[in-house]
C-alpha cells in the first residue's frame, strides 16, 4: 500500500526534529548561556526574523518570556498609476528588501540595540545582503548574534550579497533548523517542486527550546524570568500583571 503524503509528511518533518534535538544542544547551551547572562547585566535579546512565523510565534505567547524583543519593520510604496498591462520582460529585476545593500545600517541606527545585548536573527536561506550584514556590523557594536538559518539549504546556495557570505558564516553562534535544499519535504508525482516546508516548524522547535534552555539557566541562578499566564486560566490577569511588573523592573 502506497503511504499516504501526510504520513510521508509526518515522517519527514519528524526526521528534521530528531536531528534538532540530537544535534543543536551544545548550541542551545551557548544561546542560552549568552543571552540569560546578557539579561542579568540588564541587556536585551532582541528577535529579527526573516523568515515566515517566529515574530508571531514568539512574541505575547502563553508560556513565552517577556524578555524577547522584536523588531519589527515596515516598507510601503504607494504608486497609483493607469493599468498598462505586463511590465516589460527586459525592465529591472525585482528587488526582495533583504536584498537592498545599507538597509541594515537603517535598522541598527533606528532600533535600540546596544553593546552588550544579544541579537538573533533568523534567515532560512541566509544569503541575501540584509541578514548577513545586520549580523556583521552589529557583531562590530559589541552585540552577541545569534544565527538561526540551515546550514545545508544555505550551503546549496552562492551568496547574493557584496560579502560573499552566508549568515552561519558570520554570526558568533549558530542554532541550524536543518531544512533540507529548496525548504519542502514531499515530493509528489505531477508537481514541479515538492510540499509542505520544514523551516518554520523547524525553527519553532529550536526557538521554544532555546526559551527553556533560557528560563533553565536563569533558575539555576537564582533568578525568575517573567513567563506570560494564558489569559483562559484563573488570575492570568493578575498573574500577568505581576510578571510585567517583575520584567519592567528586572529585564527578565
Amino acid at each position: 500500500m502506497t503511504e499516504s503524503l501526510p504520513e510521508r509528511y509526518f515522517e519527514a518533518m519528524g526526521r528534521v526534529l530528531a536531528q534538532i534535538r540530537e544535534g543543536q544542544q551544545p548550541s542551545l547551551a551557548r544561546a542560552a548561556a549568552a543571552i540569560a547572562g546578557a539579561a542579568e547585566r540588564g541587556g536585551v535579546w532582541h528577535l529579527f526574523d526573516t523568515g515566515h512565523m517566529l515574530t508571531h510565534e514568539m512574541i505575547g505567547r502563553a508560556g513565552g518570556p517577556m524578555m524577547l524583543a522584536p523588531i519589527r519593520w515596515q516598507f510601503e510604496l504607494q504608486h497609483d498609476v493607469r493599468p498598462r498591462g505586463p511590465r516589460p520582460q527586459d525592465g529591472p529585476p525585482r528587488v526582495f528588501l533583504d536584498e537592498v545593500g545599507g538597509l541594515h545600517r537603517w535598522i541598527l541606527t533606528q532600533a535600540d540595540l546596544r553593546p552588550g545585548d544579544v541579537l538573533l536573527i533568523n534567515s532560512v536561506s541566509g544569503v541575501n545582503t540584509l541578514p548577513v550584514s545586520l549580523a556583521i556590523d552589529a557583531r562590530e557594536a559589541g552585540l552577541t548574534v545569534i544565527g538561526l538559518t540551515s546550514v545545508a539549504y544555505s550551503s546549496s546556495l552562492a551568496p547574493v550579497n557584496p560579502m560573499g557570505k552566508r549568515l552561519y558564516e558570520v554570526v558568533e553562534i549558530l542554532l541550524d533548523h536543518g531544512a533540507p535544499p529548496g525548504d519542502a519535504l514531499v515530493d509528489v508525482a505531477g508537481l514541479e517542486g515538492a510540499i509542505c516546508p520544514a523551516s518554520g516548524i523547524a525553527a519553532a522547535y529550536l526557538m521554544w527550546a532555546l526559551v527553556a534552555a533560557v528560563v533553565d539557566r536563569l533558575q539555576r541562578g537564582g533568578k525568575t524570568p517573567s513567563i506570560y499566564v494564558s489569559n483562559h486560566l484563573p488570575g492570568a490577569k493578575r498573574l500577568n500583571e505581576e510578571a510585567r511588573g517583575r520584567f519592567l523592573a528586572q529585564g527578565f
